[in-house]
């Protein structure tokens, strides 16, 4: 496995959010975390990432073990992370928000294929390279998703971790973000999305888990989730 979360338990004060979660990940894969809200799945984003210690598993990634690594030292090895809130900053324009997430890759160069620089960025993403001059806060929601996703690959990450990214946005835009994913994937970047939208996760994503009460109760492919209408209306539906 390219990513491999083993026994993760993890805690918010004496609150056991996590009770050991197994995720697996292959190279390329994009792979769907779904859940309702609280049940653990921006808490696990954020144990992998090393912004919240767990206090017992492994997260194994690349065959290195990143749990007790700062967040910054993870991302150094290859992991970015796509915040729910976006963090985009205001006063810049979009190409300085790209500008600021530029790093060089974990891995040679030539190792890597490659790189993400703005350039790239904007072939993949066409309408940032249309909003390229205006400021942060003059952008959409959908847009504002696009340019912190865009942002994250400027580290040349090789694993994102993405946390709701179609939160509060229109259908029309869920549409652009989940091509924008697709894309992302196909040009090569391993994907953990963590998503509530279940319609719009199964055009994209090849595996799933499903998580409830800081535990793993389902896992399977497309196929399989859609076989099994008793977990989603237990786990998933409202």
């Amino acid at each position: 496995m390219f990513l491999d979360v083993r026994d993760l338990h993890s805690y918010y004060g004496k609150s056991h959010v996590l009770q050991g979660v197994d995720i697996g990940l292959k190279r390329g894969e994009m792979v769907c975390l779904l859940g309702r809200n609280g049940v653990g799945k921006t808490t696990t984003l954020k144990s992998i990432m090393g912004m919240v210690k767990p206090a017992k598993g492994q997260v194994i990634f690349d065959g290195k073990d990143l749990v007790g690594l700062l967040p910054h030292q993870i991302a150094r090895l290859g992991v970015g992370l796509v915040p729910e809130d976006r963090r985009i900053l205001p006063s810049l324009t979009v190409h300085e928000n790209l500008l600021i997430g530029m790093k060089q890759p974990a891995v040679p160069i030539e190792n890597y294929g490659e790189i993400w620089d703005p350039d790239r960025a904007y072939r993949i993403f066409a309408r940032l390279e249309q909003r390229r001059h205006h400021m942060g806060n003059q952008l959409s929601g959908g847009e504002q998703q696009m340019l912190s996703v865009a942002r994250t690959l400027m580290g040349n990450p090789r694993l994102i971790l993405v946390d709701e990214p179609t939160e509060g946005l229109a259908p029309l835009l869920v549409q652009s973000v989940m091509k924008m994913l697709a894309d992302i994937q196909q040009a090569g970047v391993t994907t953990l999305l963590v998503e509530q939208n279940l319609k719009a996760a199964l055009e994209i994503a090849t595996r799933f888990y499903i998580m409830s009460k800081g535990k793993i109760v389902f896992e399977g492919d497309r196929n399989a989730l859609e076989a099994a209408g008793e977990v989603r209306r237990k786990y998933l539906e409202v």
